[in-house]
């Protein structure tokens, strides 16, 4: 073969060898692409269930359907404690009275109920803007606190948190943080992802009926919410400063699926910090 001819055949071979190449590496970097991300949207958390309108605790004496009481669950008082019996800004214990907001008075009801079981047993007329002291005290030096329930011989074991720990125990990184806003107008019920949604937008999840607490669909609701939040364990109840205890306690009978049953595992009630010395008003 001439000499030209062996350097066209040469060129020829180089040729498609880079031809060859080249289509290697653009079947490589084509293996090599990321799957493209998905969209925002995507990413966001199931939305809350909707609370409808249902059968609630109350209905109107004239209408089709009966007045309807809600079944009373919870655990049963423990025997042992001490019976703590709140009067407005007074408690009573054993035979003694205590003031406290005054700081003697205080001091020596701390000594009664360090490290003792405690059972707090509400009147009607005592709201929760009056325990703060006494609650602060309970948390610090008692040992498990329970609340009994204004209309039935059962009672709730209580983590009791003031402002600044229920704020911590927001700040905490868990799924669900749920809560009952216990307001005058009805119980919000709130997450970490939102409000469960009533049938009022614009209102509170589950509305009063006739004046009075709906616990049924409390009840309902706290259902859903454990539903959607399967490994949520714990529930704060947080009534507004001027609630009565005996109406958080009747809230609580809502967290209770049957006797024994709670839905929540721990309940937490928050209560007002306690005024410090200095404060005015």
């Amino acid at each position: 073969m001439k000499q030209g001819g062996i350097r066209r055949a040469a060129r020829g071979s180089r040729r498609r060898g880079l031809g060859v190449l080249t289509g290697l590496l653009l079947a490589l970097v084509g293996c090599r692409e990321e799957k493209p991300a998905q969209p925002l949207q995507s990413l966001k958390p199931e939305p809350l269930p909707s609370l409808a309108m249902g059968t609630g605790a109350f209905v109107d004496d004239g209408g089709a359907e009966p007045r309807v009481e809600v079944p009373v669950y919870g655990e049963a008082p423990p025997s042992e404690a001490l019976r703590v019996q709140l009067a407005g800004e007074q408690v009573r214990v054993d035979a003694e009275t205590f003031e406290p907001t005054k700081p003697d008075s205080l001091a020596r009801l701390t000594q009664k109920v360090k490290g003792r079981d405690v059972l707090l047993v509400p009147d009607a007329d005592t709201f929760l803007a009056q325990v703060s002291e006494l609650f602060a005290a309970l948390r610090d030096s008692a040992g498990a606190v329970w609340l009994a329930h204004p209309d039935a011989p059962v009672a709730y074991r209580l983590v009791l948190r003031d402002e600044e720990g229920f704020r911590e125990w927001l700040a905490e990184v868990a799924p669900g943080k749920l809560r009952i806003i216990q307001r005058a107008d009805g119980f919000e019920l709130s997450t970490s992802v939102g409000k469960l949604p009533g049938p009022d937008a614009n209102g509170p999840s589950v509305p009063v009926r006739e004046g009075r607490q709906d616990l049924a669909m409390l009840r309902r609701g706290l259902g859903l919410l454990k539903g959607r939040f399967k490994q949520s364990e714990d529930l704060c109840l947080v009534p507004s400063f001027g609630t009565e205890v005996a109406q958080a306690a009747r809230a609580l009978g809502a967290v209770y699926a049957a006797p024994g049953e709670p839905l929540f595992e721990t309940l937490c009630l928050v209560y007002p910090t306690p005024r410090r010395a200095g404060d005015a008003g």
